[in-house]
């Protein structure tokens, strides 16, 4: 029984550390940029700016984006497909 328990315990743990790291990979291939370099890309009509600040903070900060389109972040597969694929297209939540 302590064996089998045993076994269970570190087929999880390798299951949660595969997933961080796999969670990690995937968030160092995302490009990110300063404030200045989206400041130099605001008004291009090839490029959307997208609030994706849970709903609570986008209404609480004095700070938006003009011209930002906000979306609801839990929600990016609903309004993920509506975007053109042509576009480039900055995220932010901060």
């Amino acid at each position: 029984m302590k064996e089998r328990l045993s076994r269970v315990l570190a087929a999880l743990l390798a299951l949660a550390f595969m997933g961080f790291f796999a969670k990690a990979a995937v968030a160092s291939e995302v490009p990110r940029m300063t404030k200045e370099q989206l400041k130099a890309m605001l008004g291009n009509p090839d490029v959307v700016t997208i609030d994706v600040r849970l709903g609570k903070d986008w209404k609480a900060s004095e700070s938006k984006i003009k011209g930002a389109v906000r979306e609801e972040p839990k929600k990016a597969k609903s309004w993920a497909g509506k975007y053109a694929k042509d576009k480039t297209y900055v995220l932010y939540c901060a």
